[in-house]
């Protein structure tokens, strides 16, 4: 094995393992009975977009869950009043799923406390320089993926 291979593969592991323990950490302090933390990342990814709408089909390539599961869990929360859906006007056959005021009040109410555990956890292991590095290489890895 080349001194190449065997440093991406450590520094897979080490990001992989870190990873892991992080999300452990903040799933177990999740703020809310209110909200799962799969249902907080899809009202997290309508909120950063333009009017708060996504077609489905894009926000499956930003969660972590099959196309399936993301269906369900968009459908449960259109019957709790925090998204709609909407047809996609410029493709019959497209979906958008749009963040209401009622969800977007919902999201803002657990990111306040999502956001400390945030701070508490990565923020209170790394050094400002640290954390820019660490957005820097994460977002080169992603583009590299997204590139391919």
């Amino acid at each position: 094995m080349s001194d190449r291979t065997l440093a991406a593969i450590t520094s897979w592991e080490a990001l992989f393992r870190a990873q892991v323990a992080v999300l452990r950490r903040l799933n177990a302090e999740f703020p809310t009975e209110e909200l799962s933390f799969n249902e907080y990342d899809v009202l997290f990814n309508l909120s950063r977009q333009d009017g708060r709408k996504l077609r489905i089909r894009d926000l499956n390539r930003h969660l972590l869950l099959t196309q399936p599961s993301v269906s369900r869990m968009v459908d449960r929360l259109v019957a709790r009043g925090l998204v709609v859906k909407e047809a996609d006007p410029g493709d019959g056959r497209g979906t958008f799923v749009h963040l209401t005021d009622e969800g977007y009040g919902l999201f803002r109410r657990v990111a306040i406390n999502h956001s400390a555990a945030i701070t508490r956890h990565v923020g209170g292991a790394l050094s400002d320089d640290e954390l820019e590095q660490l957005r820097t290489l994460s977002e080169k890895l992603r583009t590299s993926i997204d590139s391919e």
